[in-house]
């Protein structure tokens, strides 16, 4: 019998609807039910393509014993974090101040007032690796909260104290100067692995947001070293197996340094943010490769993310079905030379053997081979390849494929409208801009309200009750902003306006400038999450300075671009010391240095080839941050084209910065010089 998830739209929740734990959503109701009871409450949170999640709810979540437990002695509540990353956010600092560590599927104990005392991740169903199992941590749990009630009040208070005094107040500082950025810079260079490109060591996560920041820094200061490690970095994730060399995009990260081995999920986050990155690495060098991944990781999230209703799903999960009905991470993507040799014979198994480095021991488990492309040297007939990927991938097409999952998330909506429509426009592909306005348009009618504020899901052309977070705000502001400068849509720039004023009113301090996660109206949890560092995404803080800074420069807001530069105080005191952490925030700080610059680009109609070729200098210029407004002349559509005429009769661009300006220039090739030093 169904439990009470059954009624969600989160595909996370309603994974966990047939099981028998009694489960609730977050709800008032939940911690109304735990108080007349007198029981703790579970907090359990995932998300639907979280590997260790589906773990654990088939080892203890599906066991009716376990559930019956859970049943009698708890409130057991199921929280998708990415419908309500502000409840995870909050609990997720409590489990890493107190254990030093954090992950999902997160395990946090509760009293009814929703504080916790007793933190961790996933537990097995017997002790192992020196983990206890999950029933002797609920037994231990519900032991505590009978016989040692003081304590654990004791306990879950000074938690609450010690997150309350973690309120950041550096959003009053001044904004990051060059000093700042060329020591983000250096820190950046210390932590670079020059062998095998990106940061650290394993796991590896795709850099993308540093690796704009890189972009940016290399155009405005010409730094060799800067432009080095992004191609370096993306021509090694290109070439390894956290790209899938026969659909298209990335996989979330990769477990070891060398790029060779994923963990198979695939996120619309990273997908958006990376298409980006290498459309603005081709813009910046013309890289061939660049071109090629940029599009194919477009084409990836038109074919396999976008919902009906025009919209963009938010992950394809790692595991799916062998074969054999066992549910296998990356059981879809991985070979064995035997089914190369099934797909394409032998003397063609041969070949994708040697050219993508599926070997007879395996790179992966049970002798199977990641996907690479090892080879740098060697020649091979692109014909014939081209022939064994077409065929590998139809092969492929007909395996068990991972399960998705439909919820529309507006931020990261909001990241692909920016991606497709910038890569629409470099490589003539007007169907990606159609797409990108297909899920703007969405985000409008179905996500906005009356007063233009956002709720966080969707699924199936239904939103959800989630009102949206600070994340939401920038990120779909910073989506309508890129759109508004390739299509010459000033509509775009006027709904990021409508949602940049509820970040002026509902998620800045008015005081500091400092910006909150979630609205001072929004649901009140036990603390008020505030995260300016950028992780997988870019944080809301960042996002909504970043979408802020270009609001101003396209309307000459004072009012925007002092919060902007409010918000990015928050950089000057984190860039030099942790610049991994905080990728967008300097993106953003390079585009507030160079101005950002303004150009207005007017033509006679809107069929102007002229104006046309300026249009796309303009976007080719690659100045950081620069926004581009584009129309005929005395066209109202944009603040920037007011007062521009045709100069001779003839399309021109105007180029701004720093409240002067350039003169005007008719020719494409002047326009791109003025935009590129």
């Amino acid at each position: 019998m169904p439990n009470r998830l059954a009624h969600e739209t989160s595909p996370y929740l309603l994974q966990h609807a047939d099981n028998p734990v009694d489960w609730w959503p977050w709800s008032a109701q939940a911690f109304d039910e735990a108080r007349r009871t007198d029981r703790p409450v579970l907090l359990s949170v995932g998300y639907s393509s979280c590997h260790w999640c589906h773990v654990m709810a088939h080892e203890s979540f599906e066991d009716e014993a376990t559930a019956a437990y859970l049943n009698e002695h708890f409130v057991s509540i199921k929280v998708d974090r990415e419908e309500r990353p502000d409840v995870d956010a909050v609990y997720m600092e409590a489990v890493q101040a107190a254990t030093g560590q954090g992950g999902w599927p997160m395990t946090v104990f509760l009293t009814p007032d929703a504080e916790p005392f007793y933190f961790g991740t996933y537990f097995p169903p017997e002790p192992r690796h020196g983990m206890p199992s999950f029933p002797q941590v609920l037994r231990g749990v519900r032991q505590a909260w009978e016989t040692r009630r003081e304590e654990v009040a004791e306990v879950a208070g000074k938690i609450v104290q010690d997150l309350a005094r973690r309120e950041i107040a550096v959003g009053d500082a001044a904004a990051p100067g060059p000093e700042e950025l060329g020591q983000a810079l250096l820190g950046l260079t210390r932590e670079y692995d020059p062998k095998r490109g990106g940061f650290g060591g394993a796991p590896k996560f795709p850099p993308s947001m540093v690796l704009e920041f890189l972009l940016r820094h290399h155009a405005r200061t010409g730094s060799e070293g800067a432009l080095q490690m992004v191609r370096d970095t993306c021509e090694r994730m290109a070439r390894g197996g956290i790209y899938d060399q026969l659909g298209g995009g990335f996989a979330r990260y990769s477990v070891d340094r060398d790029w060779a081995v994923p963990h198979f999920e695939k996120m619309l986050y990273d997908n958006a943010l990376l298409c980006r990155v290498y459309a603005h690495l081709w813009r910046a060098t013309g890289s061939g490769l660049a071109r090629r991944v940029a599009l194919e990781t477009a084409d990836f999230m038109v074919r396999e993310l976008r919902t009906e209703q025009g919209g963009f799903a938010s992950a394809l999960d790692a595991d799916s079905d062998d074969g054999t009905g066992r549910h296998v991470e990356g059981a879809y993507y991985v070979w064995t030379p035997e089914q190369l040799r099934e797909v394409l014979g032998p003397e063609d198994a041969e070949l994708a053997a040697a050219y993508f480095g599926v070997t007879e021991e395996g790179t992966f488990e049970r002798g199977a081979s990641v996907l690479q492309l090892p080879q740098t040297n060697g020649v091979f007939d692109a014909e014939r390849i081209e022939s064994v990927r077409r065929r590998l991938l139809a092969a492929r097409a007909g395996r068990p494929a991972p399960a998705r999952d439909d919820k529309v998330i507006a931020a990261w909506n909001g990241l692909a409208i920016a991606a497709l429509a910038e890569t629409g426009a470099y490589f003539d592909r007007p169907d990606l801009v159609e797409t990108a306005a297909g899920a703007a348009d969405l985000l409008v009618r179905l996500h906005m309200d009356e007063h233009a504020g956002l709720v966080r899901t969707s699924k199936d052309g239904r939103a959800g009750a989630t009102a949206g977070v600070l994340e939401d705000y920038g990120d779909v502001a910073e989506g309508f902003l890129a759109l508004a400068s390739v299509t010459g849509e000033g509509v775009w720039l006027d709904f990021a306006g409508l949602l940049l004023d509820h970040v002026l009113t509902r998620f800045t301090d008015p005081d500091s400038g400092a910006l909150y996660d979630t609205a001072a109206d929004a649901e009140r949890l036990i603390r008020r999450p505030q995260d300016p560092t950028d992780n997988a995404t870019p944080s809301g803080w960042t996002a909504a300075a970043g979408a802020l800074l270009s609001y101003a420069a396209h309307t000459g807001s004072e009012a925007h671009r002092s919060a902007a530069e409010k918000a990015l105080g928050v950089v000057r005191a984190l860039g030099p010391r942790v610049p991994r952490f905080i990728g967008w925030g300097l993106a953003v700080a390079e585009a507030l240095l160079d101005g950002p610059r303004e150009v207005a680009v007017v033509g006679r109609s809107p069929q102007d080839d002229a104006a046309r070729a300026l249009h796309r200098a303009a976007l080719l210029g690659g100045a950081p941050g620069a926004v581009v407004a584009y129309g005929t002349a005395g066209s109202d559509e944009f603040p920037l084209l007011g007062g521009r005429p045709l100069v001779d009769g003839e399309p021109a661009a105007y180029v701004c910065r720093d409240f002067t300006c350039d003169a005007p220039t008719t020719d494409p090739e002047r326009l791109r010089a003025a935009l590129s030093g």
